[in-house]
């Protein structure tokens, strides 16, 4: 494999390149020459695993971490196959340059669209299992007895017939050098013994003592930090500065163009720099943008909603036929806001340039896209280029598509030479520079026969492709993008549509403002499950049925929708009368794999929306821990919640108006509602757990709303409508 003439783009082939729900495929990471690699770390069993003499047991894990318990998960499903004691379990991640040299040992490095654990797992437990038959192989060669005699729990090796025992770290040197087995068999789930428990996390103590070390609080020897700003324009350049305006302020070492729309002030401290970059005099040249506003995106969308360049994902039978002869068609439009990623840890990234090697720093949720940008920016071979990642403070898919933070990091290392470094952005430049949740509309209509039975359902979706930004090539010409039809499929493993209508079309009108769309956590799921499930109650109403038995009809052939939607109306008592003045709403959706529903309980006084309850149910197939899939789908619903309450970027003289928290609010602890989590995993499949759930957080509050007040909210955020 020659690195050094490695393109970008072949190099992200066999990673999820782009995050939140489009990967392509990736070899099993196993290739013949590992073992000959070399190691900075002793004693290497195998990829994955290395064992120490007293027993400590590391594991490799490259997914991020991010506040989703995959490093945990991941360093389960290792254990259990390498039958390790879990109580000297640590972990450590292993670099994007070393998977490199090594032909890419441990696959794909990108964490994103729940497929942290779903993604991998399989070649994971490969590498636990692996390590344990070379291990016990260490033990027979040393016992001069057949492997096939001996067995291996809890950091020990057992002959059986003889009783003799050793300890995994006693052998560890001598099981590196036995060659892999040559059929691996993974175990059952019924029989997991550390994997499907509910095992504390493995980075929480480092947490809560503040050990953890995330890329903002980085620090290395003779540092320089620096704080950029671009046009907030979008599409605007950098016309002009006055770098001696600030170059005595206190700290100051040089202001740097970085790019074309790009400045930057390097200091001694990031305050020092921010405090310089503020004063500095700038002149942008605003562009083609200046004029763009939400509402002229929103005319946009709207025109797409009529129009005849849309493409069809999924059809069956001819539902404009049937809606053109239908007596009784019921139409609804609905809109869904951009959205900013909003992590509490703002985009970061520190880097050290020589002519001969760039090192970066950084918290990323795609160590091989890092690795990637790094080189590039750079201008030195790949092969020269290493990334080091670090836990990220928040990522939502905005750390793992667009590499703008670490090409700005190495730019302005190329000025210093040997020394490191250091970009953070203000919270203000997070929020003007994101890679936002698309905004899209959607015009809903279905046709309903004198039985209340839908006979026809076409669903026509306008606004921004994700993929036409990250990856045109996959788009085409045929204005085509994959993930604006998720959980709107026509069968698939992904997100299959969970009603079955005999009549349906479903299409989207591509429309791509100048905005930059990114993977939102949840991505279009979000948007797509308020569309189909606000309207599937509206239907509902309109044929004169509760909106649980109107869905039941249509979920016969969908059995794991039906039960997830099942067990959340038991929990929550949908048959029996709720509280006086409490109303109740229902929704349900697959995406990422996993199927899910949410039951809301609410009030409204005075105009005051007051969430009282949810329970959610998740049937994600397998769970590797359940407490932390639990917490997930908790904490998904602060996500979501927020979203539908309050989330919306809006646009006027082409740039976002939201620039920090006072004006782009989130949910506060005393808003948050009770949260129940049921998780029924079914078995056969893995889904994911940590983006799912937020689908169906403002459909079932917003159905809640309609029984409570008899009107449709169609437009979000909430804060923009008067339930009184």
């Amino acid at each position: 494999m020659n690195v050094t003439t490695l393109s970008r783009r072949n190099f992200l082939i066999g990673t999820a390149a782009t995050a939140g729900g489009f990967s392509l495929g990736f070899h099993v990471p196993f290739p013949a020459n590992a073992q000959d690699a070399a190691s900075d770390v002793m004693p290497e069993i195998n990829a994955w695993v290395e064992i120490h003499p007293d027993d400590t047991v590391v594991i490799r894990i490259v997914r991020s971490e991010m506040g989703q318990g995959t490093l945990t998960g991941l360093a389960q499903l290792v254990a259990e196959e390498l039958e390790c004691d879990w109580s000297k379990v640590t972990t450590v991640y292993p670099t994007p340059g070393e998977s490199l040299r090594r032909d890419r040992v441990w696959g794909s490095f990108s964490t994103s669209g729940s497929r942290g654990i779903r993604g991998s797992h399989e070649y994971v437990r490969q590498g636990g299992a692996t390590a344990r038959e070379m291990l016990i192989a260490a033990a027979a060669s040393v016992w001069n007895v057949p492997a096939s005699e001996c067995s291996a729990a809890n950091s020990i090796i057992t002959h059986g017939a003889s009783g003799r025992t050793e300890r995994y770290g006693a052998v560890a040197t001598l099981a590196a050098q036995m060659p892999p087995p040559g059929n691996i068999v993974l175990k059952d789930p019924k029989d997991w013994k550390i994997a499907g428990k509910s095992l504390p996390r493995l980075d929480t103590a480092d947490k809560l003592t503040g050990k953890q070390i995330y890329g903002i609080d980085l620090m290395l020897p003779e540092m320089l930090n620096a704080a950029v700003k671009e046009c907030p324009v979008f599409g605007g350049k950098l016309k002009s500065f006055d770098a001696a305006a600030v170059s005595a302020m206190p700290g100051v070492r040089k202001v740097v163009q970085i790019d074309e729309a790009t400045v930057s002030v390097v200091a001694d401290t990031w305050w020092q720099a921010q405090s310089a970059l503020n004063t500095l005099p700038v002149v942008w040249d605003d562009g083609p943008n200046i004029a763009v506003t939400s509402a002229s995106i929103a005319e946009m969308l709207a025109e797409g909603l009529d129009a005849t360049d849309a493409f069809a994902g999924t059809v069956i039978g001819d539902a404009q036929a049937a809606l053109e002869g239908a007596a009784d068609v019921v139409t609804a439009t609905y809109s869904y806001p951009y959205q900013a990623h909003a992590t509490m840890e703002p985009m970061n990234a520190t880097a050290r340039y020589s002519q001969d090697k760039c090192e970066v720093w950084v918290p990323t949720q795609n160590g091989e896209a890092s690795l990637v940008e790094t080189a590039k920016a750079s201008g030195l071979p790949i092969e020269q280029c290493e990334v080091y990642k670090l836990h990220l403070g928040g990522g939502f898919g905005r750390r793992g598509s667009r590499e703008d933070y670490v090409r700005q990091a190495v730019i302005l290392a190329k000025e210093y030479p040997g020394t490191p470094v250091k970009v953070i952005w203000s919270r203000e430049e997070d929020m003007l520079h994101g890679a936002y949740h698309p905004t899209t509309q959607c015009r809903l209509r279905a046709a309903l026969d004198a039985e209340g039975n839908i006979t026809a359902f076409h669903m026509r979706l306008s606004g921004q492709s994700i993929l036409s930004s990250l990856r045109p090539e996959v788009v085409g010409e045929r204005g085509h993008d994959p993930v604006v039809f998720q959980g709107l499929n026509d069968g698939g493993s992904d997100g299959a549509f969970g009603y079955t209508v005999a009549n349906l079309s479903i299409d989207h009108a591509m429309r791509n403002p100048p905005v930059p769309p990114g993977f939102w956590r949840g991505v279009n799921l979000n948007q797509n499950a308020i569309y189909v499930e606000c309207f599937m109650d509206e239907l509902a109403h309109a044929a004169g049925m509760d909106p649980l038995h109107f869905r039941r009809k249509l979920m016969a052939n969908h059995p794991k929708h039906l039960a997830v939607l099942e067990a959340v109306a038991e929990r929550i008592g949908w048959e029996t009368p709720a509280p006086s003045g409490v109303y109740r709403g229902l929704a349900q959706i697959m995406g990422f794999a996993s199927y899910v529903a949410a039951a809301a309980e609410i009030s409204i006084v005075d105009g005051q929306l007051k969430i009282h309850r949810i329970v959610a149910a998740t049937d994600p197939g397998h769970i590797v821990n359940p407490a932390q899939a639990e917490r997930q789908v908790e904490g998904s619903f602060v996500y979501g919640l927020s979203a539908c309450l309050y989330g919306e970027c809006t646009i006027s003289g082409g740039r976002v108006e939201q620039e920090n928290f006072d004006t782009y609010e989130v949910m506060r602890m005393e808003q948050m509602p009770e949260v129940e989590a049921i998780i029924m995993p079914s078995g056969g499949f893995w889904g994911g757990v940590g983006e799912p759930t937020i689908a169906v957080a403002g459909p079932a509050v917003l159905n809640a709303i309609f029984a409570a007040t008899g009107r449709r909210i169609r437009q979000l955020p909430l804060k923009n409508s008067n339930l009184a």
